[in-house]
């Protein structure tokens, strides 16, 4: 369980404070945590069902009143790129909002880093919380400070939908032909929450490896390391 000076600080970085402090502990607890406790502990997969539908009311509010006027194509396309996982996860990793969730062994042993759709997973309960603890206002407030970032960017005419596969092609093959390939390492978790590991080599050398809930999103994740982290 988290401790109280953990949520003082947690409210301190999202700039709200819960009245009621088990609304925060609910939208920060994975099921992986709860199901390896023996007392049964609510985690966030409601809540975070309500904040999802409450995140695509704010923005599409946003959008729908931006000056200039854009189509509705266009609000759906800008829209997604604004609630995409990786955009929810960079705007709370910013105040290191991932260190607070409440994960299984199993789910930290899986990696190193807890992976960017638990944390925007975790966004979304953090804003389900809010609404029902402060109400709409409190929760829009919220949400267009903490992604303000990522809405700007979004309106200036770029994507943070980034194809890390497609970009990771592109700077290998600056250097002429290469042999680029991804290969499942493991499968784990139970039928229900199944998760995904995979490597990328290069001209099979291993240069990257990922997590997700896919294939594709694992081999996504896998591209992404390695473009951050150069091994190539």
């Amino acid at each position: 369980m988290i401790q109280i000076n953990k949520i003082k600080e947690l409210e301190k970085n999202l700039n709200y404070e819960f009245k009621d402090k088990s609304l925060i502990v609910m939208a920060l607890t994975h099921k992986s945590y709860a199901y390896e406790r023996e007392n049964k502990i609510e985690y966030n997969e409601r809540i975070e069902f309500l904040g999802d539908a409450i995140l695509e009311h704010i923005i599409s509010d946003k959008l729908y009143n931006y000056v200039p006027k854009i189509s509705e194509g266009e609000m759906t396309k800008k829209r997604a790129d604004i609630v995409c996982e990786a955009s929810l996860a960079s705007s709370l990793k910013r105040i290191n909002g991932e260190k607070y969730i409440l994960l299984g062994k199993c789910e930290k042993n899986a990696s190193n880093v807890v992976e960017d759709a638990i944390i925007a997973d975790a966004f979304e309960a953090i804003l389900g919380a809010i609404y029902i603890d402060g109400g709409y206002e409190k929760a829009k407030e919220f949400t267009l400070r903490m992604l303000e970032q990522e809405i700007n960017i979004v309106l200036s005419g770029k994507s943070l939908n980034v194809d890390y596969k497609t970009k990771l092609q592109e700077i290998l093959q600056k250097n002429g032909s290469v042999t680029i390939k991804y290969n499942v390492l493991e499968e784990f978790g139970p039928e229900h929450d199944k998760r995904f590991k995979v490597e990328v080599t290069f001209n099979d050398k291993r240069i990257g490896e990922g997590i997700g809930k896919s294939k594709k999103q694992a081999e996504q994740q896998a591209a992404k390391y390695a473009i951050e982290n150069g091994k190539y």
